[in-house]
């Protein structure tokens, strides 16, 4: 991820978001099946990793990424939609 420009991170981002949320829909009809829980686990913390490395880099994707420090950083850099597409 240290390699990836904020586009790239950001495309990576909603990639491991999708399926996440993939994942999710398939787990509400099969609740018990292991493999897909360890899958969504282990996009869970791909996308915490990520997310994490884009906050650091380029500033928080939403206000529950901020991590206070003597200001509000969420109004401190572009919001993440108005990105260069």
């Amino acid at each position: 991820m240290a390699q990836m420009n904020q586009k790239q991170l950001m495309q990576y981002i909603n990639e491991v978001s999708f399926g996440i949320d993939e994942l999710a829909l398939f787990l509400d009809t099969h609740p018990m099946d292991q493999k897909a829980l360890d899958y969504y686990e282990h996009l869970r913390v791909l996308r915490k990793k990520a997310v994490d490395a884009y906050t650091k880099h380029f500033g928080p994707l939403t206000y529950r990424d901020v991590e206070t420090c003597d200001y509000w950083t969420w109004v401190q850099t572009p919001w993440p939609w108005e990105m260069e597409g």
